[in-house]
C-alpha cells in the first residue's frame, strides 16, 4: 500500500480529518450513525466500507452538501484504471486497489470529514495508513477470521487495536476481559486517550429511549431507528467518538436526528415490500441480517426474542454461509426460538458453504432442516406448509447472501 500510494503521490495525505473504525461486529452500523450524525449537523462526509451488498459503488460514498451520493461508474472506472496503472502490474489484491481509489476519489472532492472502515483486522489491513486520524474506534471484538488474525480473543482483539495512533482519542465498545486488556495496552503505548464503554462512558435504555452519559453530562435521545437492543451500544458508540473529538462541534438534535434517521441495509432490515413478498406465505415477515458468526448471531437471535415478545410468529431460519464460518456456533443461537431451518447455497461464491454441511450443522443441534437450491426456492416451499399464523422469516448467514437476496428483492442500498 505504502509503494502504491507513493506512486499515486500519496492521496491519504490529502484527505479530511478521518474517523478509523475497526471490530469484528458492529462496524458498519456505527459508522451509519456517525454518518447521520455528521450529515445532521451540515457536514459533507466521504465514507468507504466493505463489502458491497450488491454493486461495488456502494463501498464509496463521497460527501456532499446536503448528504452524500455514491460514485457514479464513471468516475470510479476512471480511479481503478488510474490506481492500476499506478501499480504497473506488481502483486495486489482487489481490496488494496479499492482502498487506494477510494483515497484518490476522497482527496479530490472537498469534504469535512472521512469514516473509513477496516477491511479486516487492523493492524496490517490496507485503510491503516492513515498516520494522524482524529480518532480511532474499536466496535466489539469476537471470534472470526481466525485463519488470519489468531485463534483467540486476545490475538484478534491485539490485530484490531494496531489502528490506535499516539495521541489519537481511541473509543471503545463493551468488551470481553482479554480483547480489553489488549486493546487497554495498546492505548497506554500510544499515549492515546481510551475511552471505554462502561468505564468513560455509559448507554442504557430507560422506557424505551436511548440515554447516553458521560463526565460532560447526560443526554435523553429517541430509539434508534435500526432494530435490535444491539443498536443503542453502535449508537453510544458512535456518539461516545463525536463527543471524544473537539474538531466539529454537534448539537444534540444532531445526534437526535442522526440516531433517528440512520440506515444500514441487511442489519435486521425489515423487507416490507419487493419481488420476493410475492414468493413468500401471505402475511408474513420477512427479515433479512448479513451476521455470519457467533456474536452476529447472538444479537440477530436477541432481536428475534425481542419481536417474538411483541408479536408471536413461528420462525422459520433461511441460511447460507461461506464455507470458512463456524456454522454451529452460529446456528446455536437460533436452537431455542425455531426448530425450523431451511440450508440454501449462496450463489456465485466458490468459497460458499455446502447446503448438506450447514444442514448437518443444524441436525446436530437438533433443529428440523431442510436444504433448498435458493432463498427463492425455499420460500416458495414455505407457502405449501399450513401456518394459524404467517411465519416470521429470518434469511441470514453472509453479507453475500444478504447482497444476493437484495438484489433478487429489486431494492439495493442506494
Amino acid at each position: 500500500m505504502q509503494l502504491l500510494l507513493e506512486r499515486l503521490d500519496h492521496p491519504e495525505r490529502k484527505l479530511p480529518p478521518v474517523i478509523h473504525v475497526a471490530g469484528t461486529n458492529g462496524k458498519g452500523s456505527t459508522i451509519a450513525y456517525l454518518r447521520a450524525i455528521l450529515e445532521a449537523a451540515g457536514l459533507r462526509v466521504h465514507v468507504y466500507i466493505s463489502p458491497s451488498l450488491v454493486r461495488i459503488n456502494e463501498c464509496f460514498r463521497l460527501g456532499r452538501a446536503g448528504g452524500g451520493t455514491l460514485v457514479d461508474d464513471e468516475e470510479l472506472c476512471a480511479t481503478l484504471e488510474h490506481c492500476e496503472r499506478a501499480n504497473a502490474g506488481a502483486p495486489i489484491t482487489i481490496f488494496e486497489i479499492e482502498t487506494a481509489a477510494a483515497f484518490c476519489l476522497f482527496a479530490q472532492h472537498p469534504a469535512d470529514v472521512v469514516l473509513l472502515e477496516v477491511g479486516l483486522g487492523g493492524r496490517l489491513d490496507a485503510t491503516n495508513v492513515i498516520d494522524t486520524p482524529l480518532a480511532t474506534v474499536i466496535a466489539p471484538v469476537s471470534m472470526d477470521h481466525t485463519e488470519f488474525l489468531g485463534d483467540t480473543l486476545a490475538t484478534i482483539a491485539r490485530e484490531k487495536a494496531g489502528i490506535i495512533k499516539r495521541n489519537v482519542p481511541a473509543i471503545c465498545a463493551e468488551q470481553p476481559p482479554e480483547a480489553m486488556a489488549e486493546i487497554e495496552q495498546q492505548a497506554k503505548r500510544m499515549r492515546a486517550p481510551l475511552f471505554g464503554a462502561g468505564q468513560e462512558w455509559h448507554v442504557n435504555v430507560e422506557r424505551g429511549r436511548l440515554v447516553y452519559q458521560n463526565d460532560r453530562g447526560l443526554m435523553d435521545l429517541a430509539a434508534p431507528k435500526l432494530f435490535g437492543r444491539h443498536q443503542f451500544d453502535n449508537a453510544g458508540l458512535a456518539i461516545a467518538t463525536l463527543r471524544a473529538q473537539n474538531r466539529f462541534r454537534i448539537e444534540p438534535s444532531a445526534f437526535e436526528a442522526g440516531i433517528i434517521n440512520a440506515e444500514w441495509p441487511a442489519r435486521m432490515q425489515r423487507l416490507a415490500s419487493g419481488a420476493l413478498i410475492e414468493q413468500a406465505p401471505p402475511g408474513c415477515e420477512i427479515w433479512l441480517d448479513g451476521g455470519h458468526n457467533a456474536e452476529g448471531g447472538r444479537v440477530a437471535a436477541a432481536a428475534l426474542g425481542d419481536l417474538e415478545e411483541r408479536v408471536s410468529r413461528p420462525l422459520v431460519v433461511i441460511a447460507g454461509m461461506m464455507a470458512n464460518k463456524d456454522a454451529s456456533a452460529f446456528l446455536a443461537n437460533f436452537a431455542g426460538l425455531t426448530r425450523h431451518i431451511i440450508a440454501v447455497q449462496i450463489p456465485d461464491r466458490d468459497n460458499a458453504m455446502p447446503p448438506d454441511t450447514l444442514a448437518d450443522a443444524a441436525r446436530q443441534l437438533g433443529m428440523r432442516v431442510e436444504t433448498a437450491v435458493g432463498v427463492e426456492a425455499a420460500l416458495r416451499s414455505l407457502t405449501r406448509l399450513a401456518y394459524e399464523v404467517p411465519p416470521r422469516i429470518l434469511i441470514t448467514g453472509s453479507l453475500y447472501l444478504a447482497g444476493h437476496v437484495l438484489g433478487l428483492n429489486g431494492t439495493p442500498p442506494g
